[in-house]
């Protein structure tokens, strides 16, 4: 289940960024920094904001999960196959907007079933949610190595296995969504072999999700709350501009997504030993330095006299940015939550880092691009140059300002 949950997004993510931004000319779309900002940002949000009341109140209350997961990512799939059609920016938001909808609210149910299950959430949950770090490896690598290169070749540096790129290569890039879609469709299919997940019927409260919300009368919530905002909001922007800044520093198009996967390998170590160090150092410490894992990976990003192999590598930071405090998150707000929420209480959590993060981060990232970018008047085209260093500079400082709030405010509640 978490293989395939986390394929079918691996498989678009890490390269839309970079087929939206590029020119109409290379085979991309010409959109600006604001409107993929808008496509990536704002529709994720929505959807996310939306899913503690549809999916989180249905699946706590009335429906099996495996089945509600079942119409939600088999409908998303067809979504966004047909939006890997589009060309203008209208249709590709609204679409991207119906799509977060459907999507969006899966990530908290797949976490919900697998919770239902399991005995030891603090050492079974790493073990099953790091297949879906593998996932998301196979389908960020399989779709550039069957569809963007020809003449496939071992290297010693990352992203390891490349080859020469079809000639036009911008312009497939468009199909990860189609291969997105029937993964979408095939996991559809699998859900009906997953383990009945039925909704609480002793439940107290009707509404699901106004129960969940009292969590915030928990301290240590309320502060993993404010800092998953902050976190969600430099996390969003890493997708929106590592695959154009990889393309600047000179990694071709058919190289990104594999070479973003690093993070992901590192994903793996991090999440097989999440629950030794959830254990051993307490959530407070673990959750701290995965905060700072992002301060660190973007200070490497701005610094641009190190070599580009070093801002490629940098990206195994990733492992200790999802492990230790996304994993860690959600174990947590499981633990805190009474049984017949659980549901529902990881969307409210999705709300934050799925909903508000990534609104604020895609006006943010528009707002830095706009304010970074220098234009210089010459004879001929205009020279424009954003100024990637500062930009990384600043998603750094957001980082280490929110690992020193969260490390002298949070205090662990059963």
């Amino acid at each position: 289940m978490m293989f395939l949950q986390y394929a079918l997004w691996g498989a678009w993510l890490p390269v839309t960024a970079r087929y939206l931004s590029a020119s109409i000319s290379d085979g991309g779309l010409g959109f600006s920094g604001s409107q993929i900002g808008m496509i990536l940002g704002l529709a994720g949000s929505i959807g996310a904001i939306a899913a503690p009341f549809i999916a989180g109140q249905i699946a706590d209350r009335y429906f099996s999960t495996e089945r509600i997961l079942a119409f939600l990512v088999t409908t998303g799939g067809i979504v966004k196959w047909y939006t890997s059609l589009q060309t203008d920016y209208e249709s590709w938001l609204i679409l991207s907007i119906l799509y977060s909808i459907l999507y969006m609210p899966t990530l908290a149910l797949s976490n919900s079933i697998t919770f239902s299950h399991i005995d030891d959430q603090e050492n079974d949950f790493p073990k099953i949610r790091v297949w879906g770090t593998i996932g998301w490896i196979a389908a960020s690598w399989a779709f550039p190595m069957i569809w963007l290169q020809t003449d496939l070749q071992f290297q010693s540096m990352p992203p390891f296995i490349v080859g020469a790129e079809v000639p036009d290569v911008t312009a497939r890039l468009v199909d990860a969504l189609k291969f997105s879609g029937g993964i979408s469709i095939i996991y559809g299919a699998f859900c009906f072999l997953l383990p009945n997940t039925p909704p609480k019927e002793d439940a107290s409260e009707k509404l699901a999700f106004k129960k969940a919300f009292k969590l915030f009368q928990y301290s240590s919530f309320t502060i993993l709350v404010i800092s998953s905002l902050a976190v969600s909001i430099i996390h969003q922007i890493y997708f929106l501009q590592t695959g154009p800044f990889l393309s600047h520093i000179g990694i071709p198009d058919s190289q990104i997504g594999p070479a973003m996967t690093i993070g992901q390998f590192a994903e793996i170590l991090t999440m097989a030993y999440l629950g030794y160090f959830l254990k051993n150092i307490g959530f407070k410490r673990v959750i701290t330095i995965g905060i700072a894992a992002y301060c660190m990976r973007y200070a490497i990003f701005g610094t641009e006299l190190l070599p580009v192999w070093v801002m490629i590598v940098s990206q195994a930071f990733h492992g200790f940015c999802y492990a230790f405090f996304f994993a860690a998150a959600y174990v947590y707000v499981d633990k805190i939550a009474e049984e017949d929420v659980r549901h529902s209480a990881q969307t409210v959590f999705g709300i934050i880092i799925l909903g508000g993060g990534p609104v604020i981060g895609g006006w943010l990232s528009g707002y830095l691009q706009n304010a970074y970018t220098s234009v210089y008047r010459l004879p001929g085209p205009d020279l424009i140059v954003f100024d990637y260093s500062i930009f990384w500079y600043t998603l750094s400082a957001i980082g280490l300002v929110t690992t020193s709030i969260f490390y002298f405010s949070f205090k662990e509640q059963a």
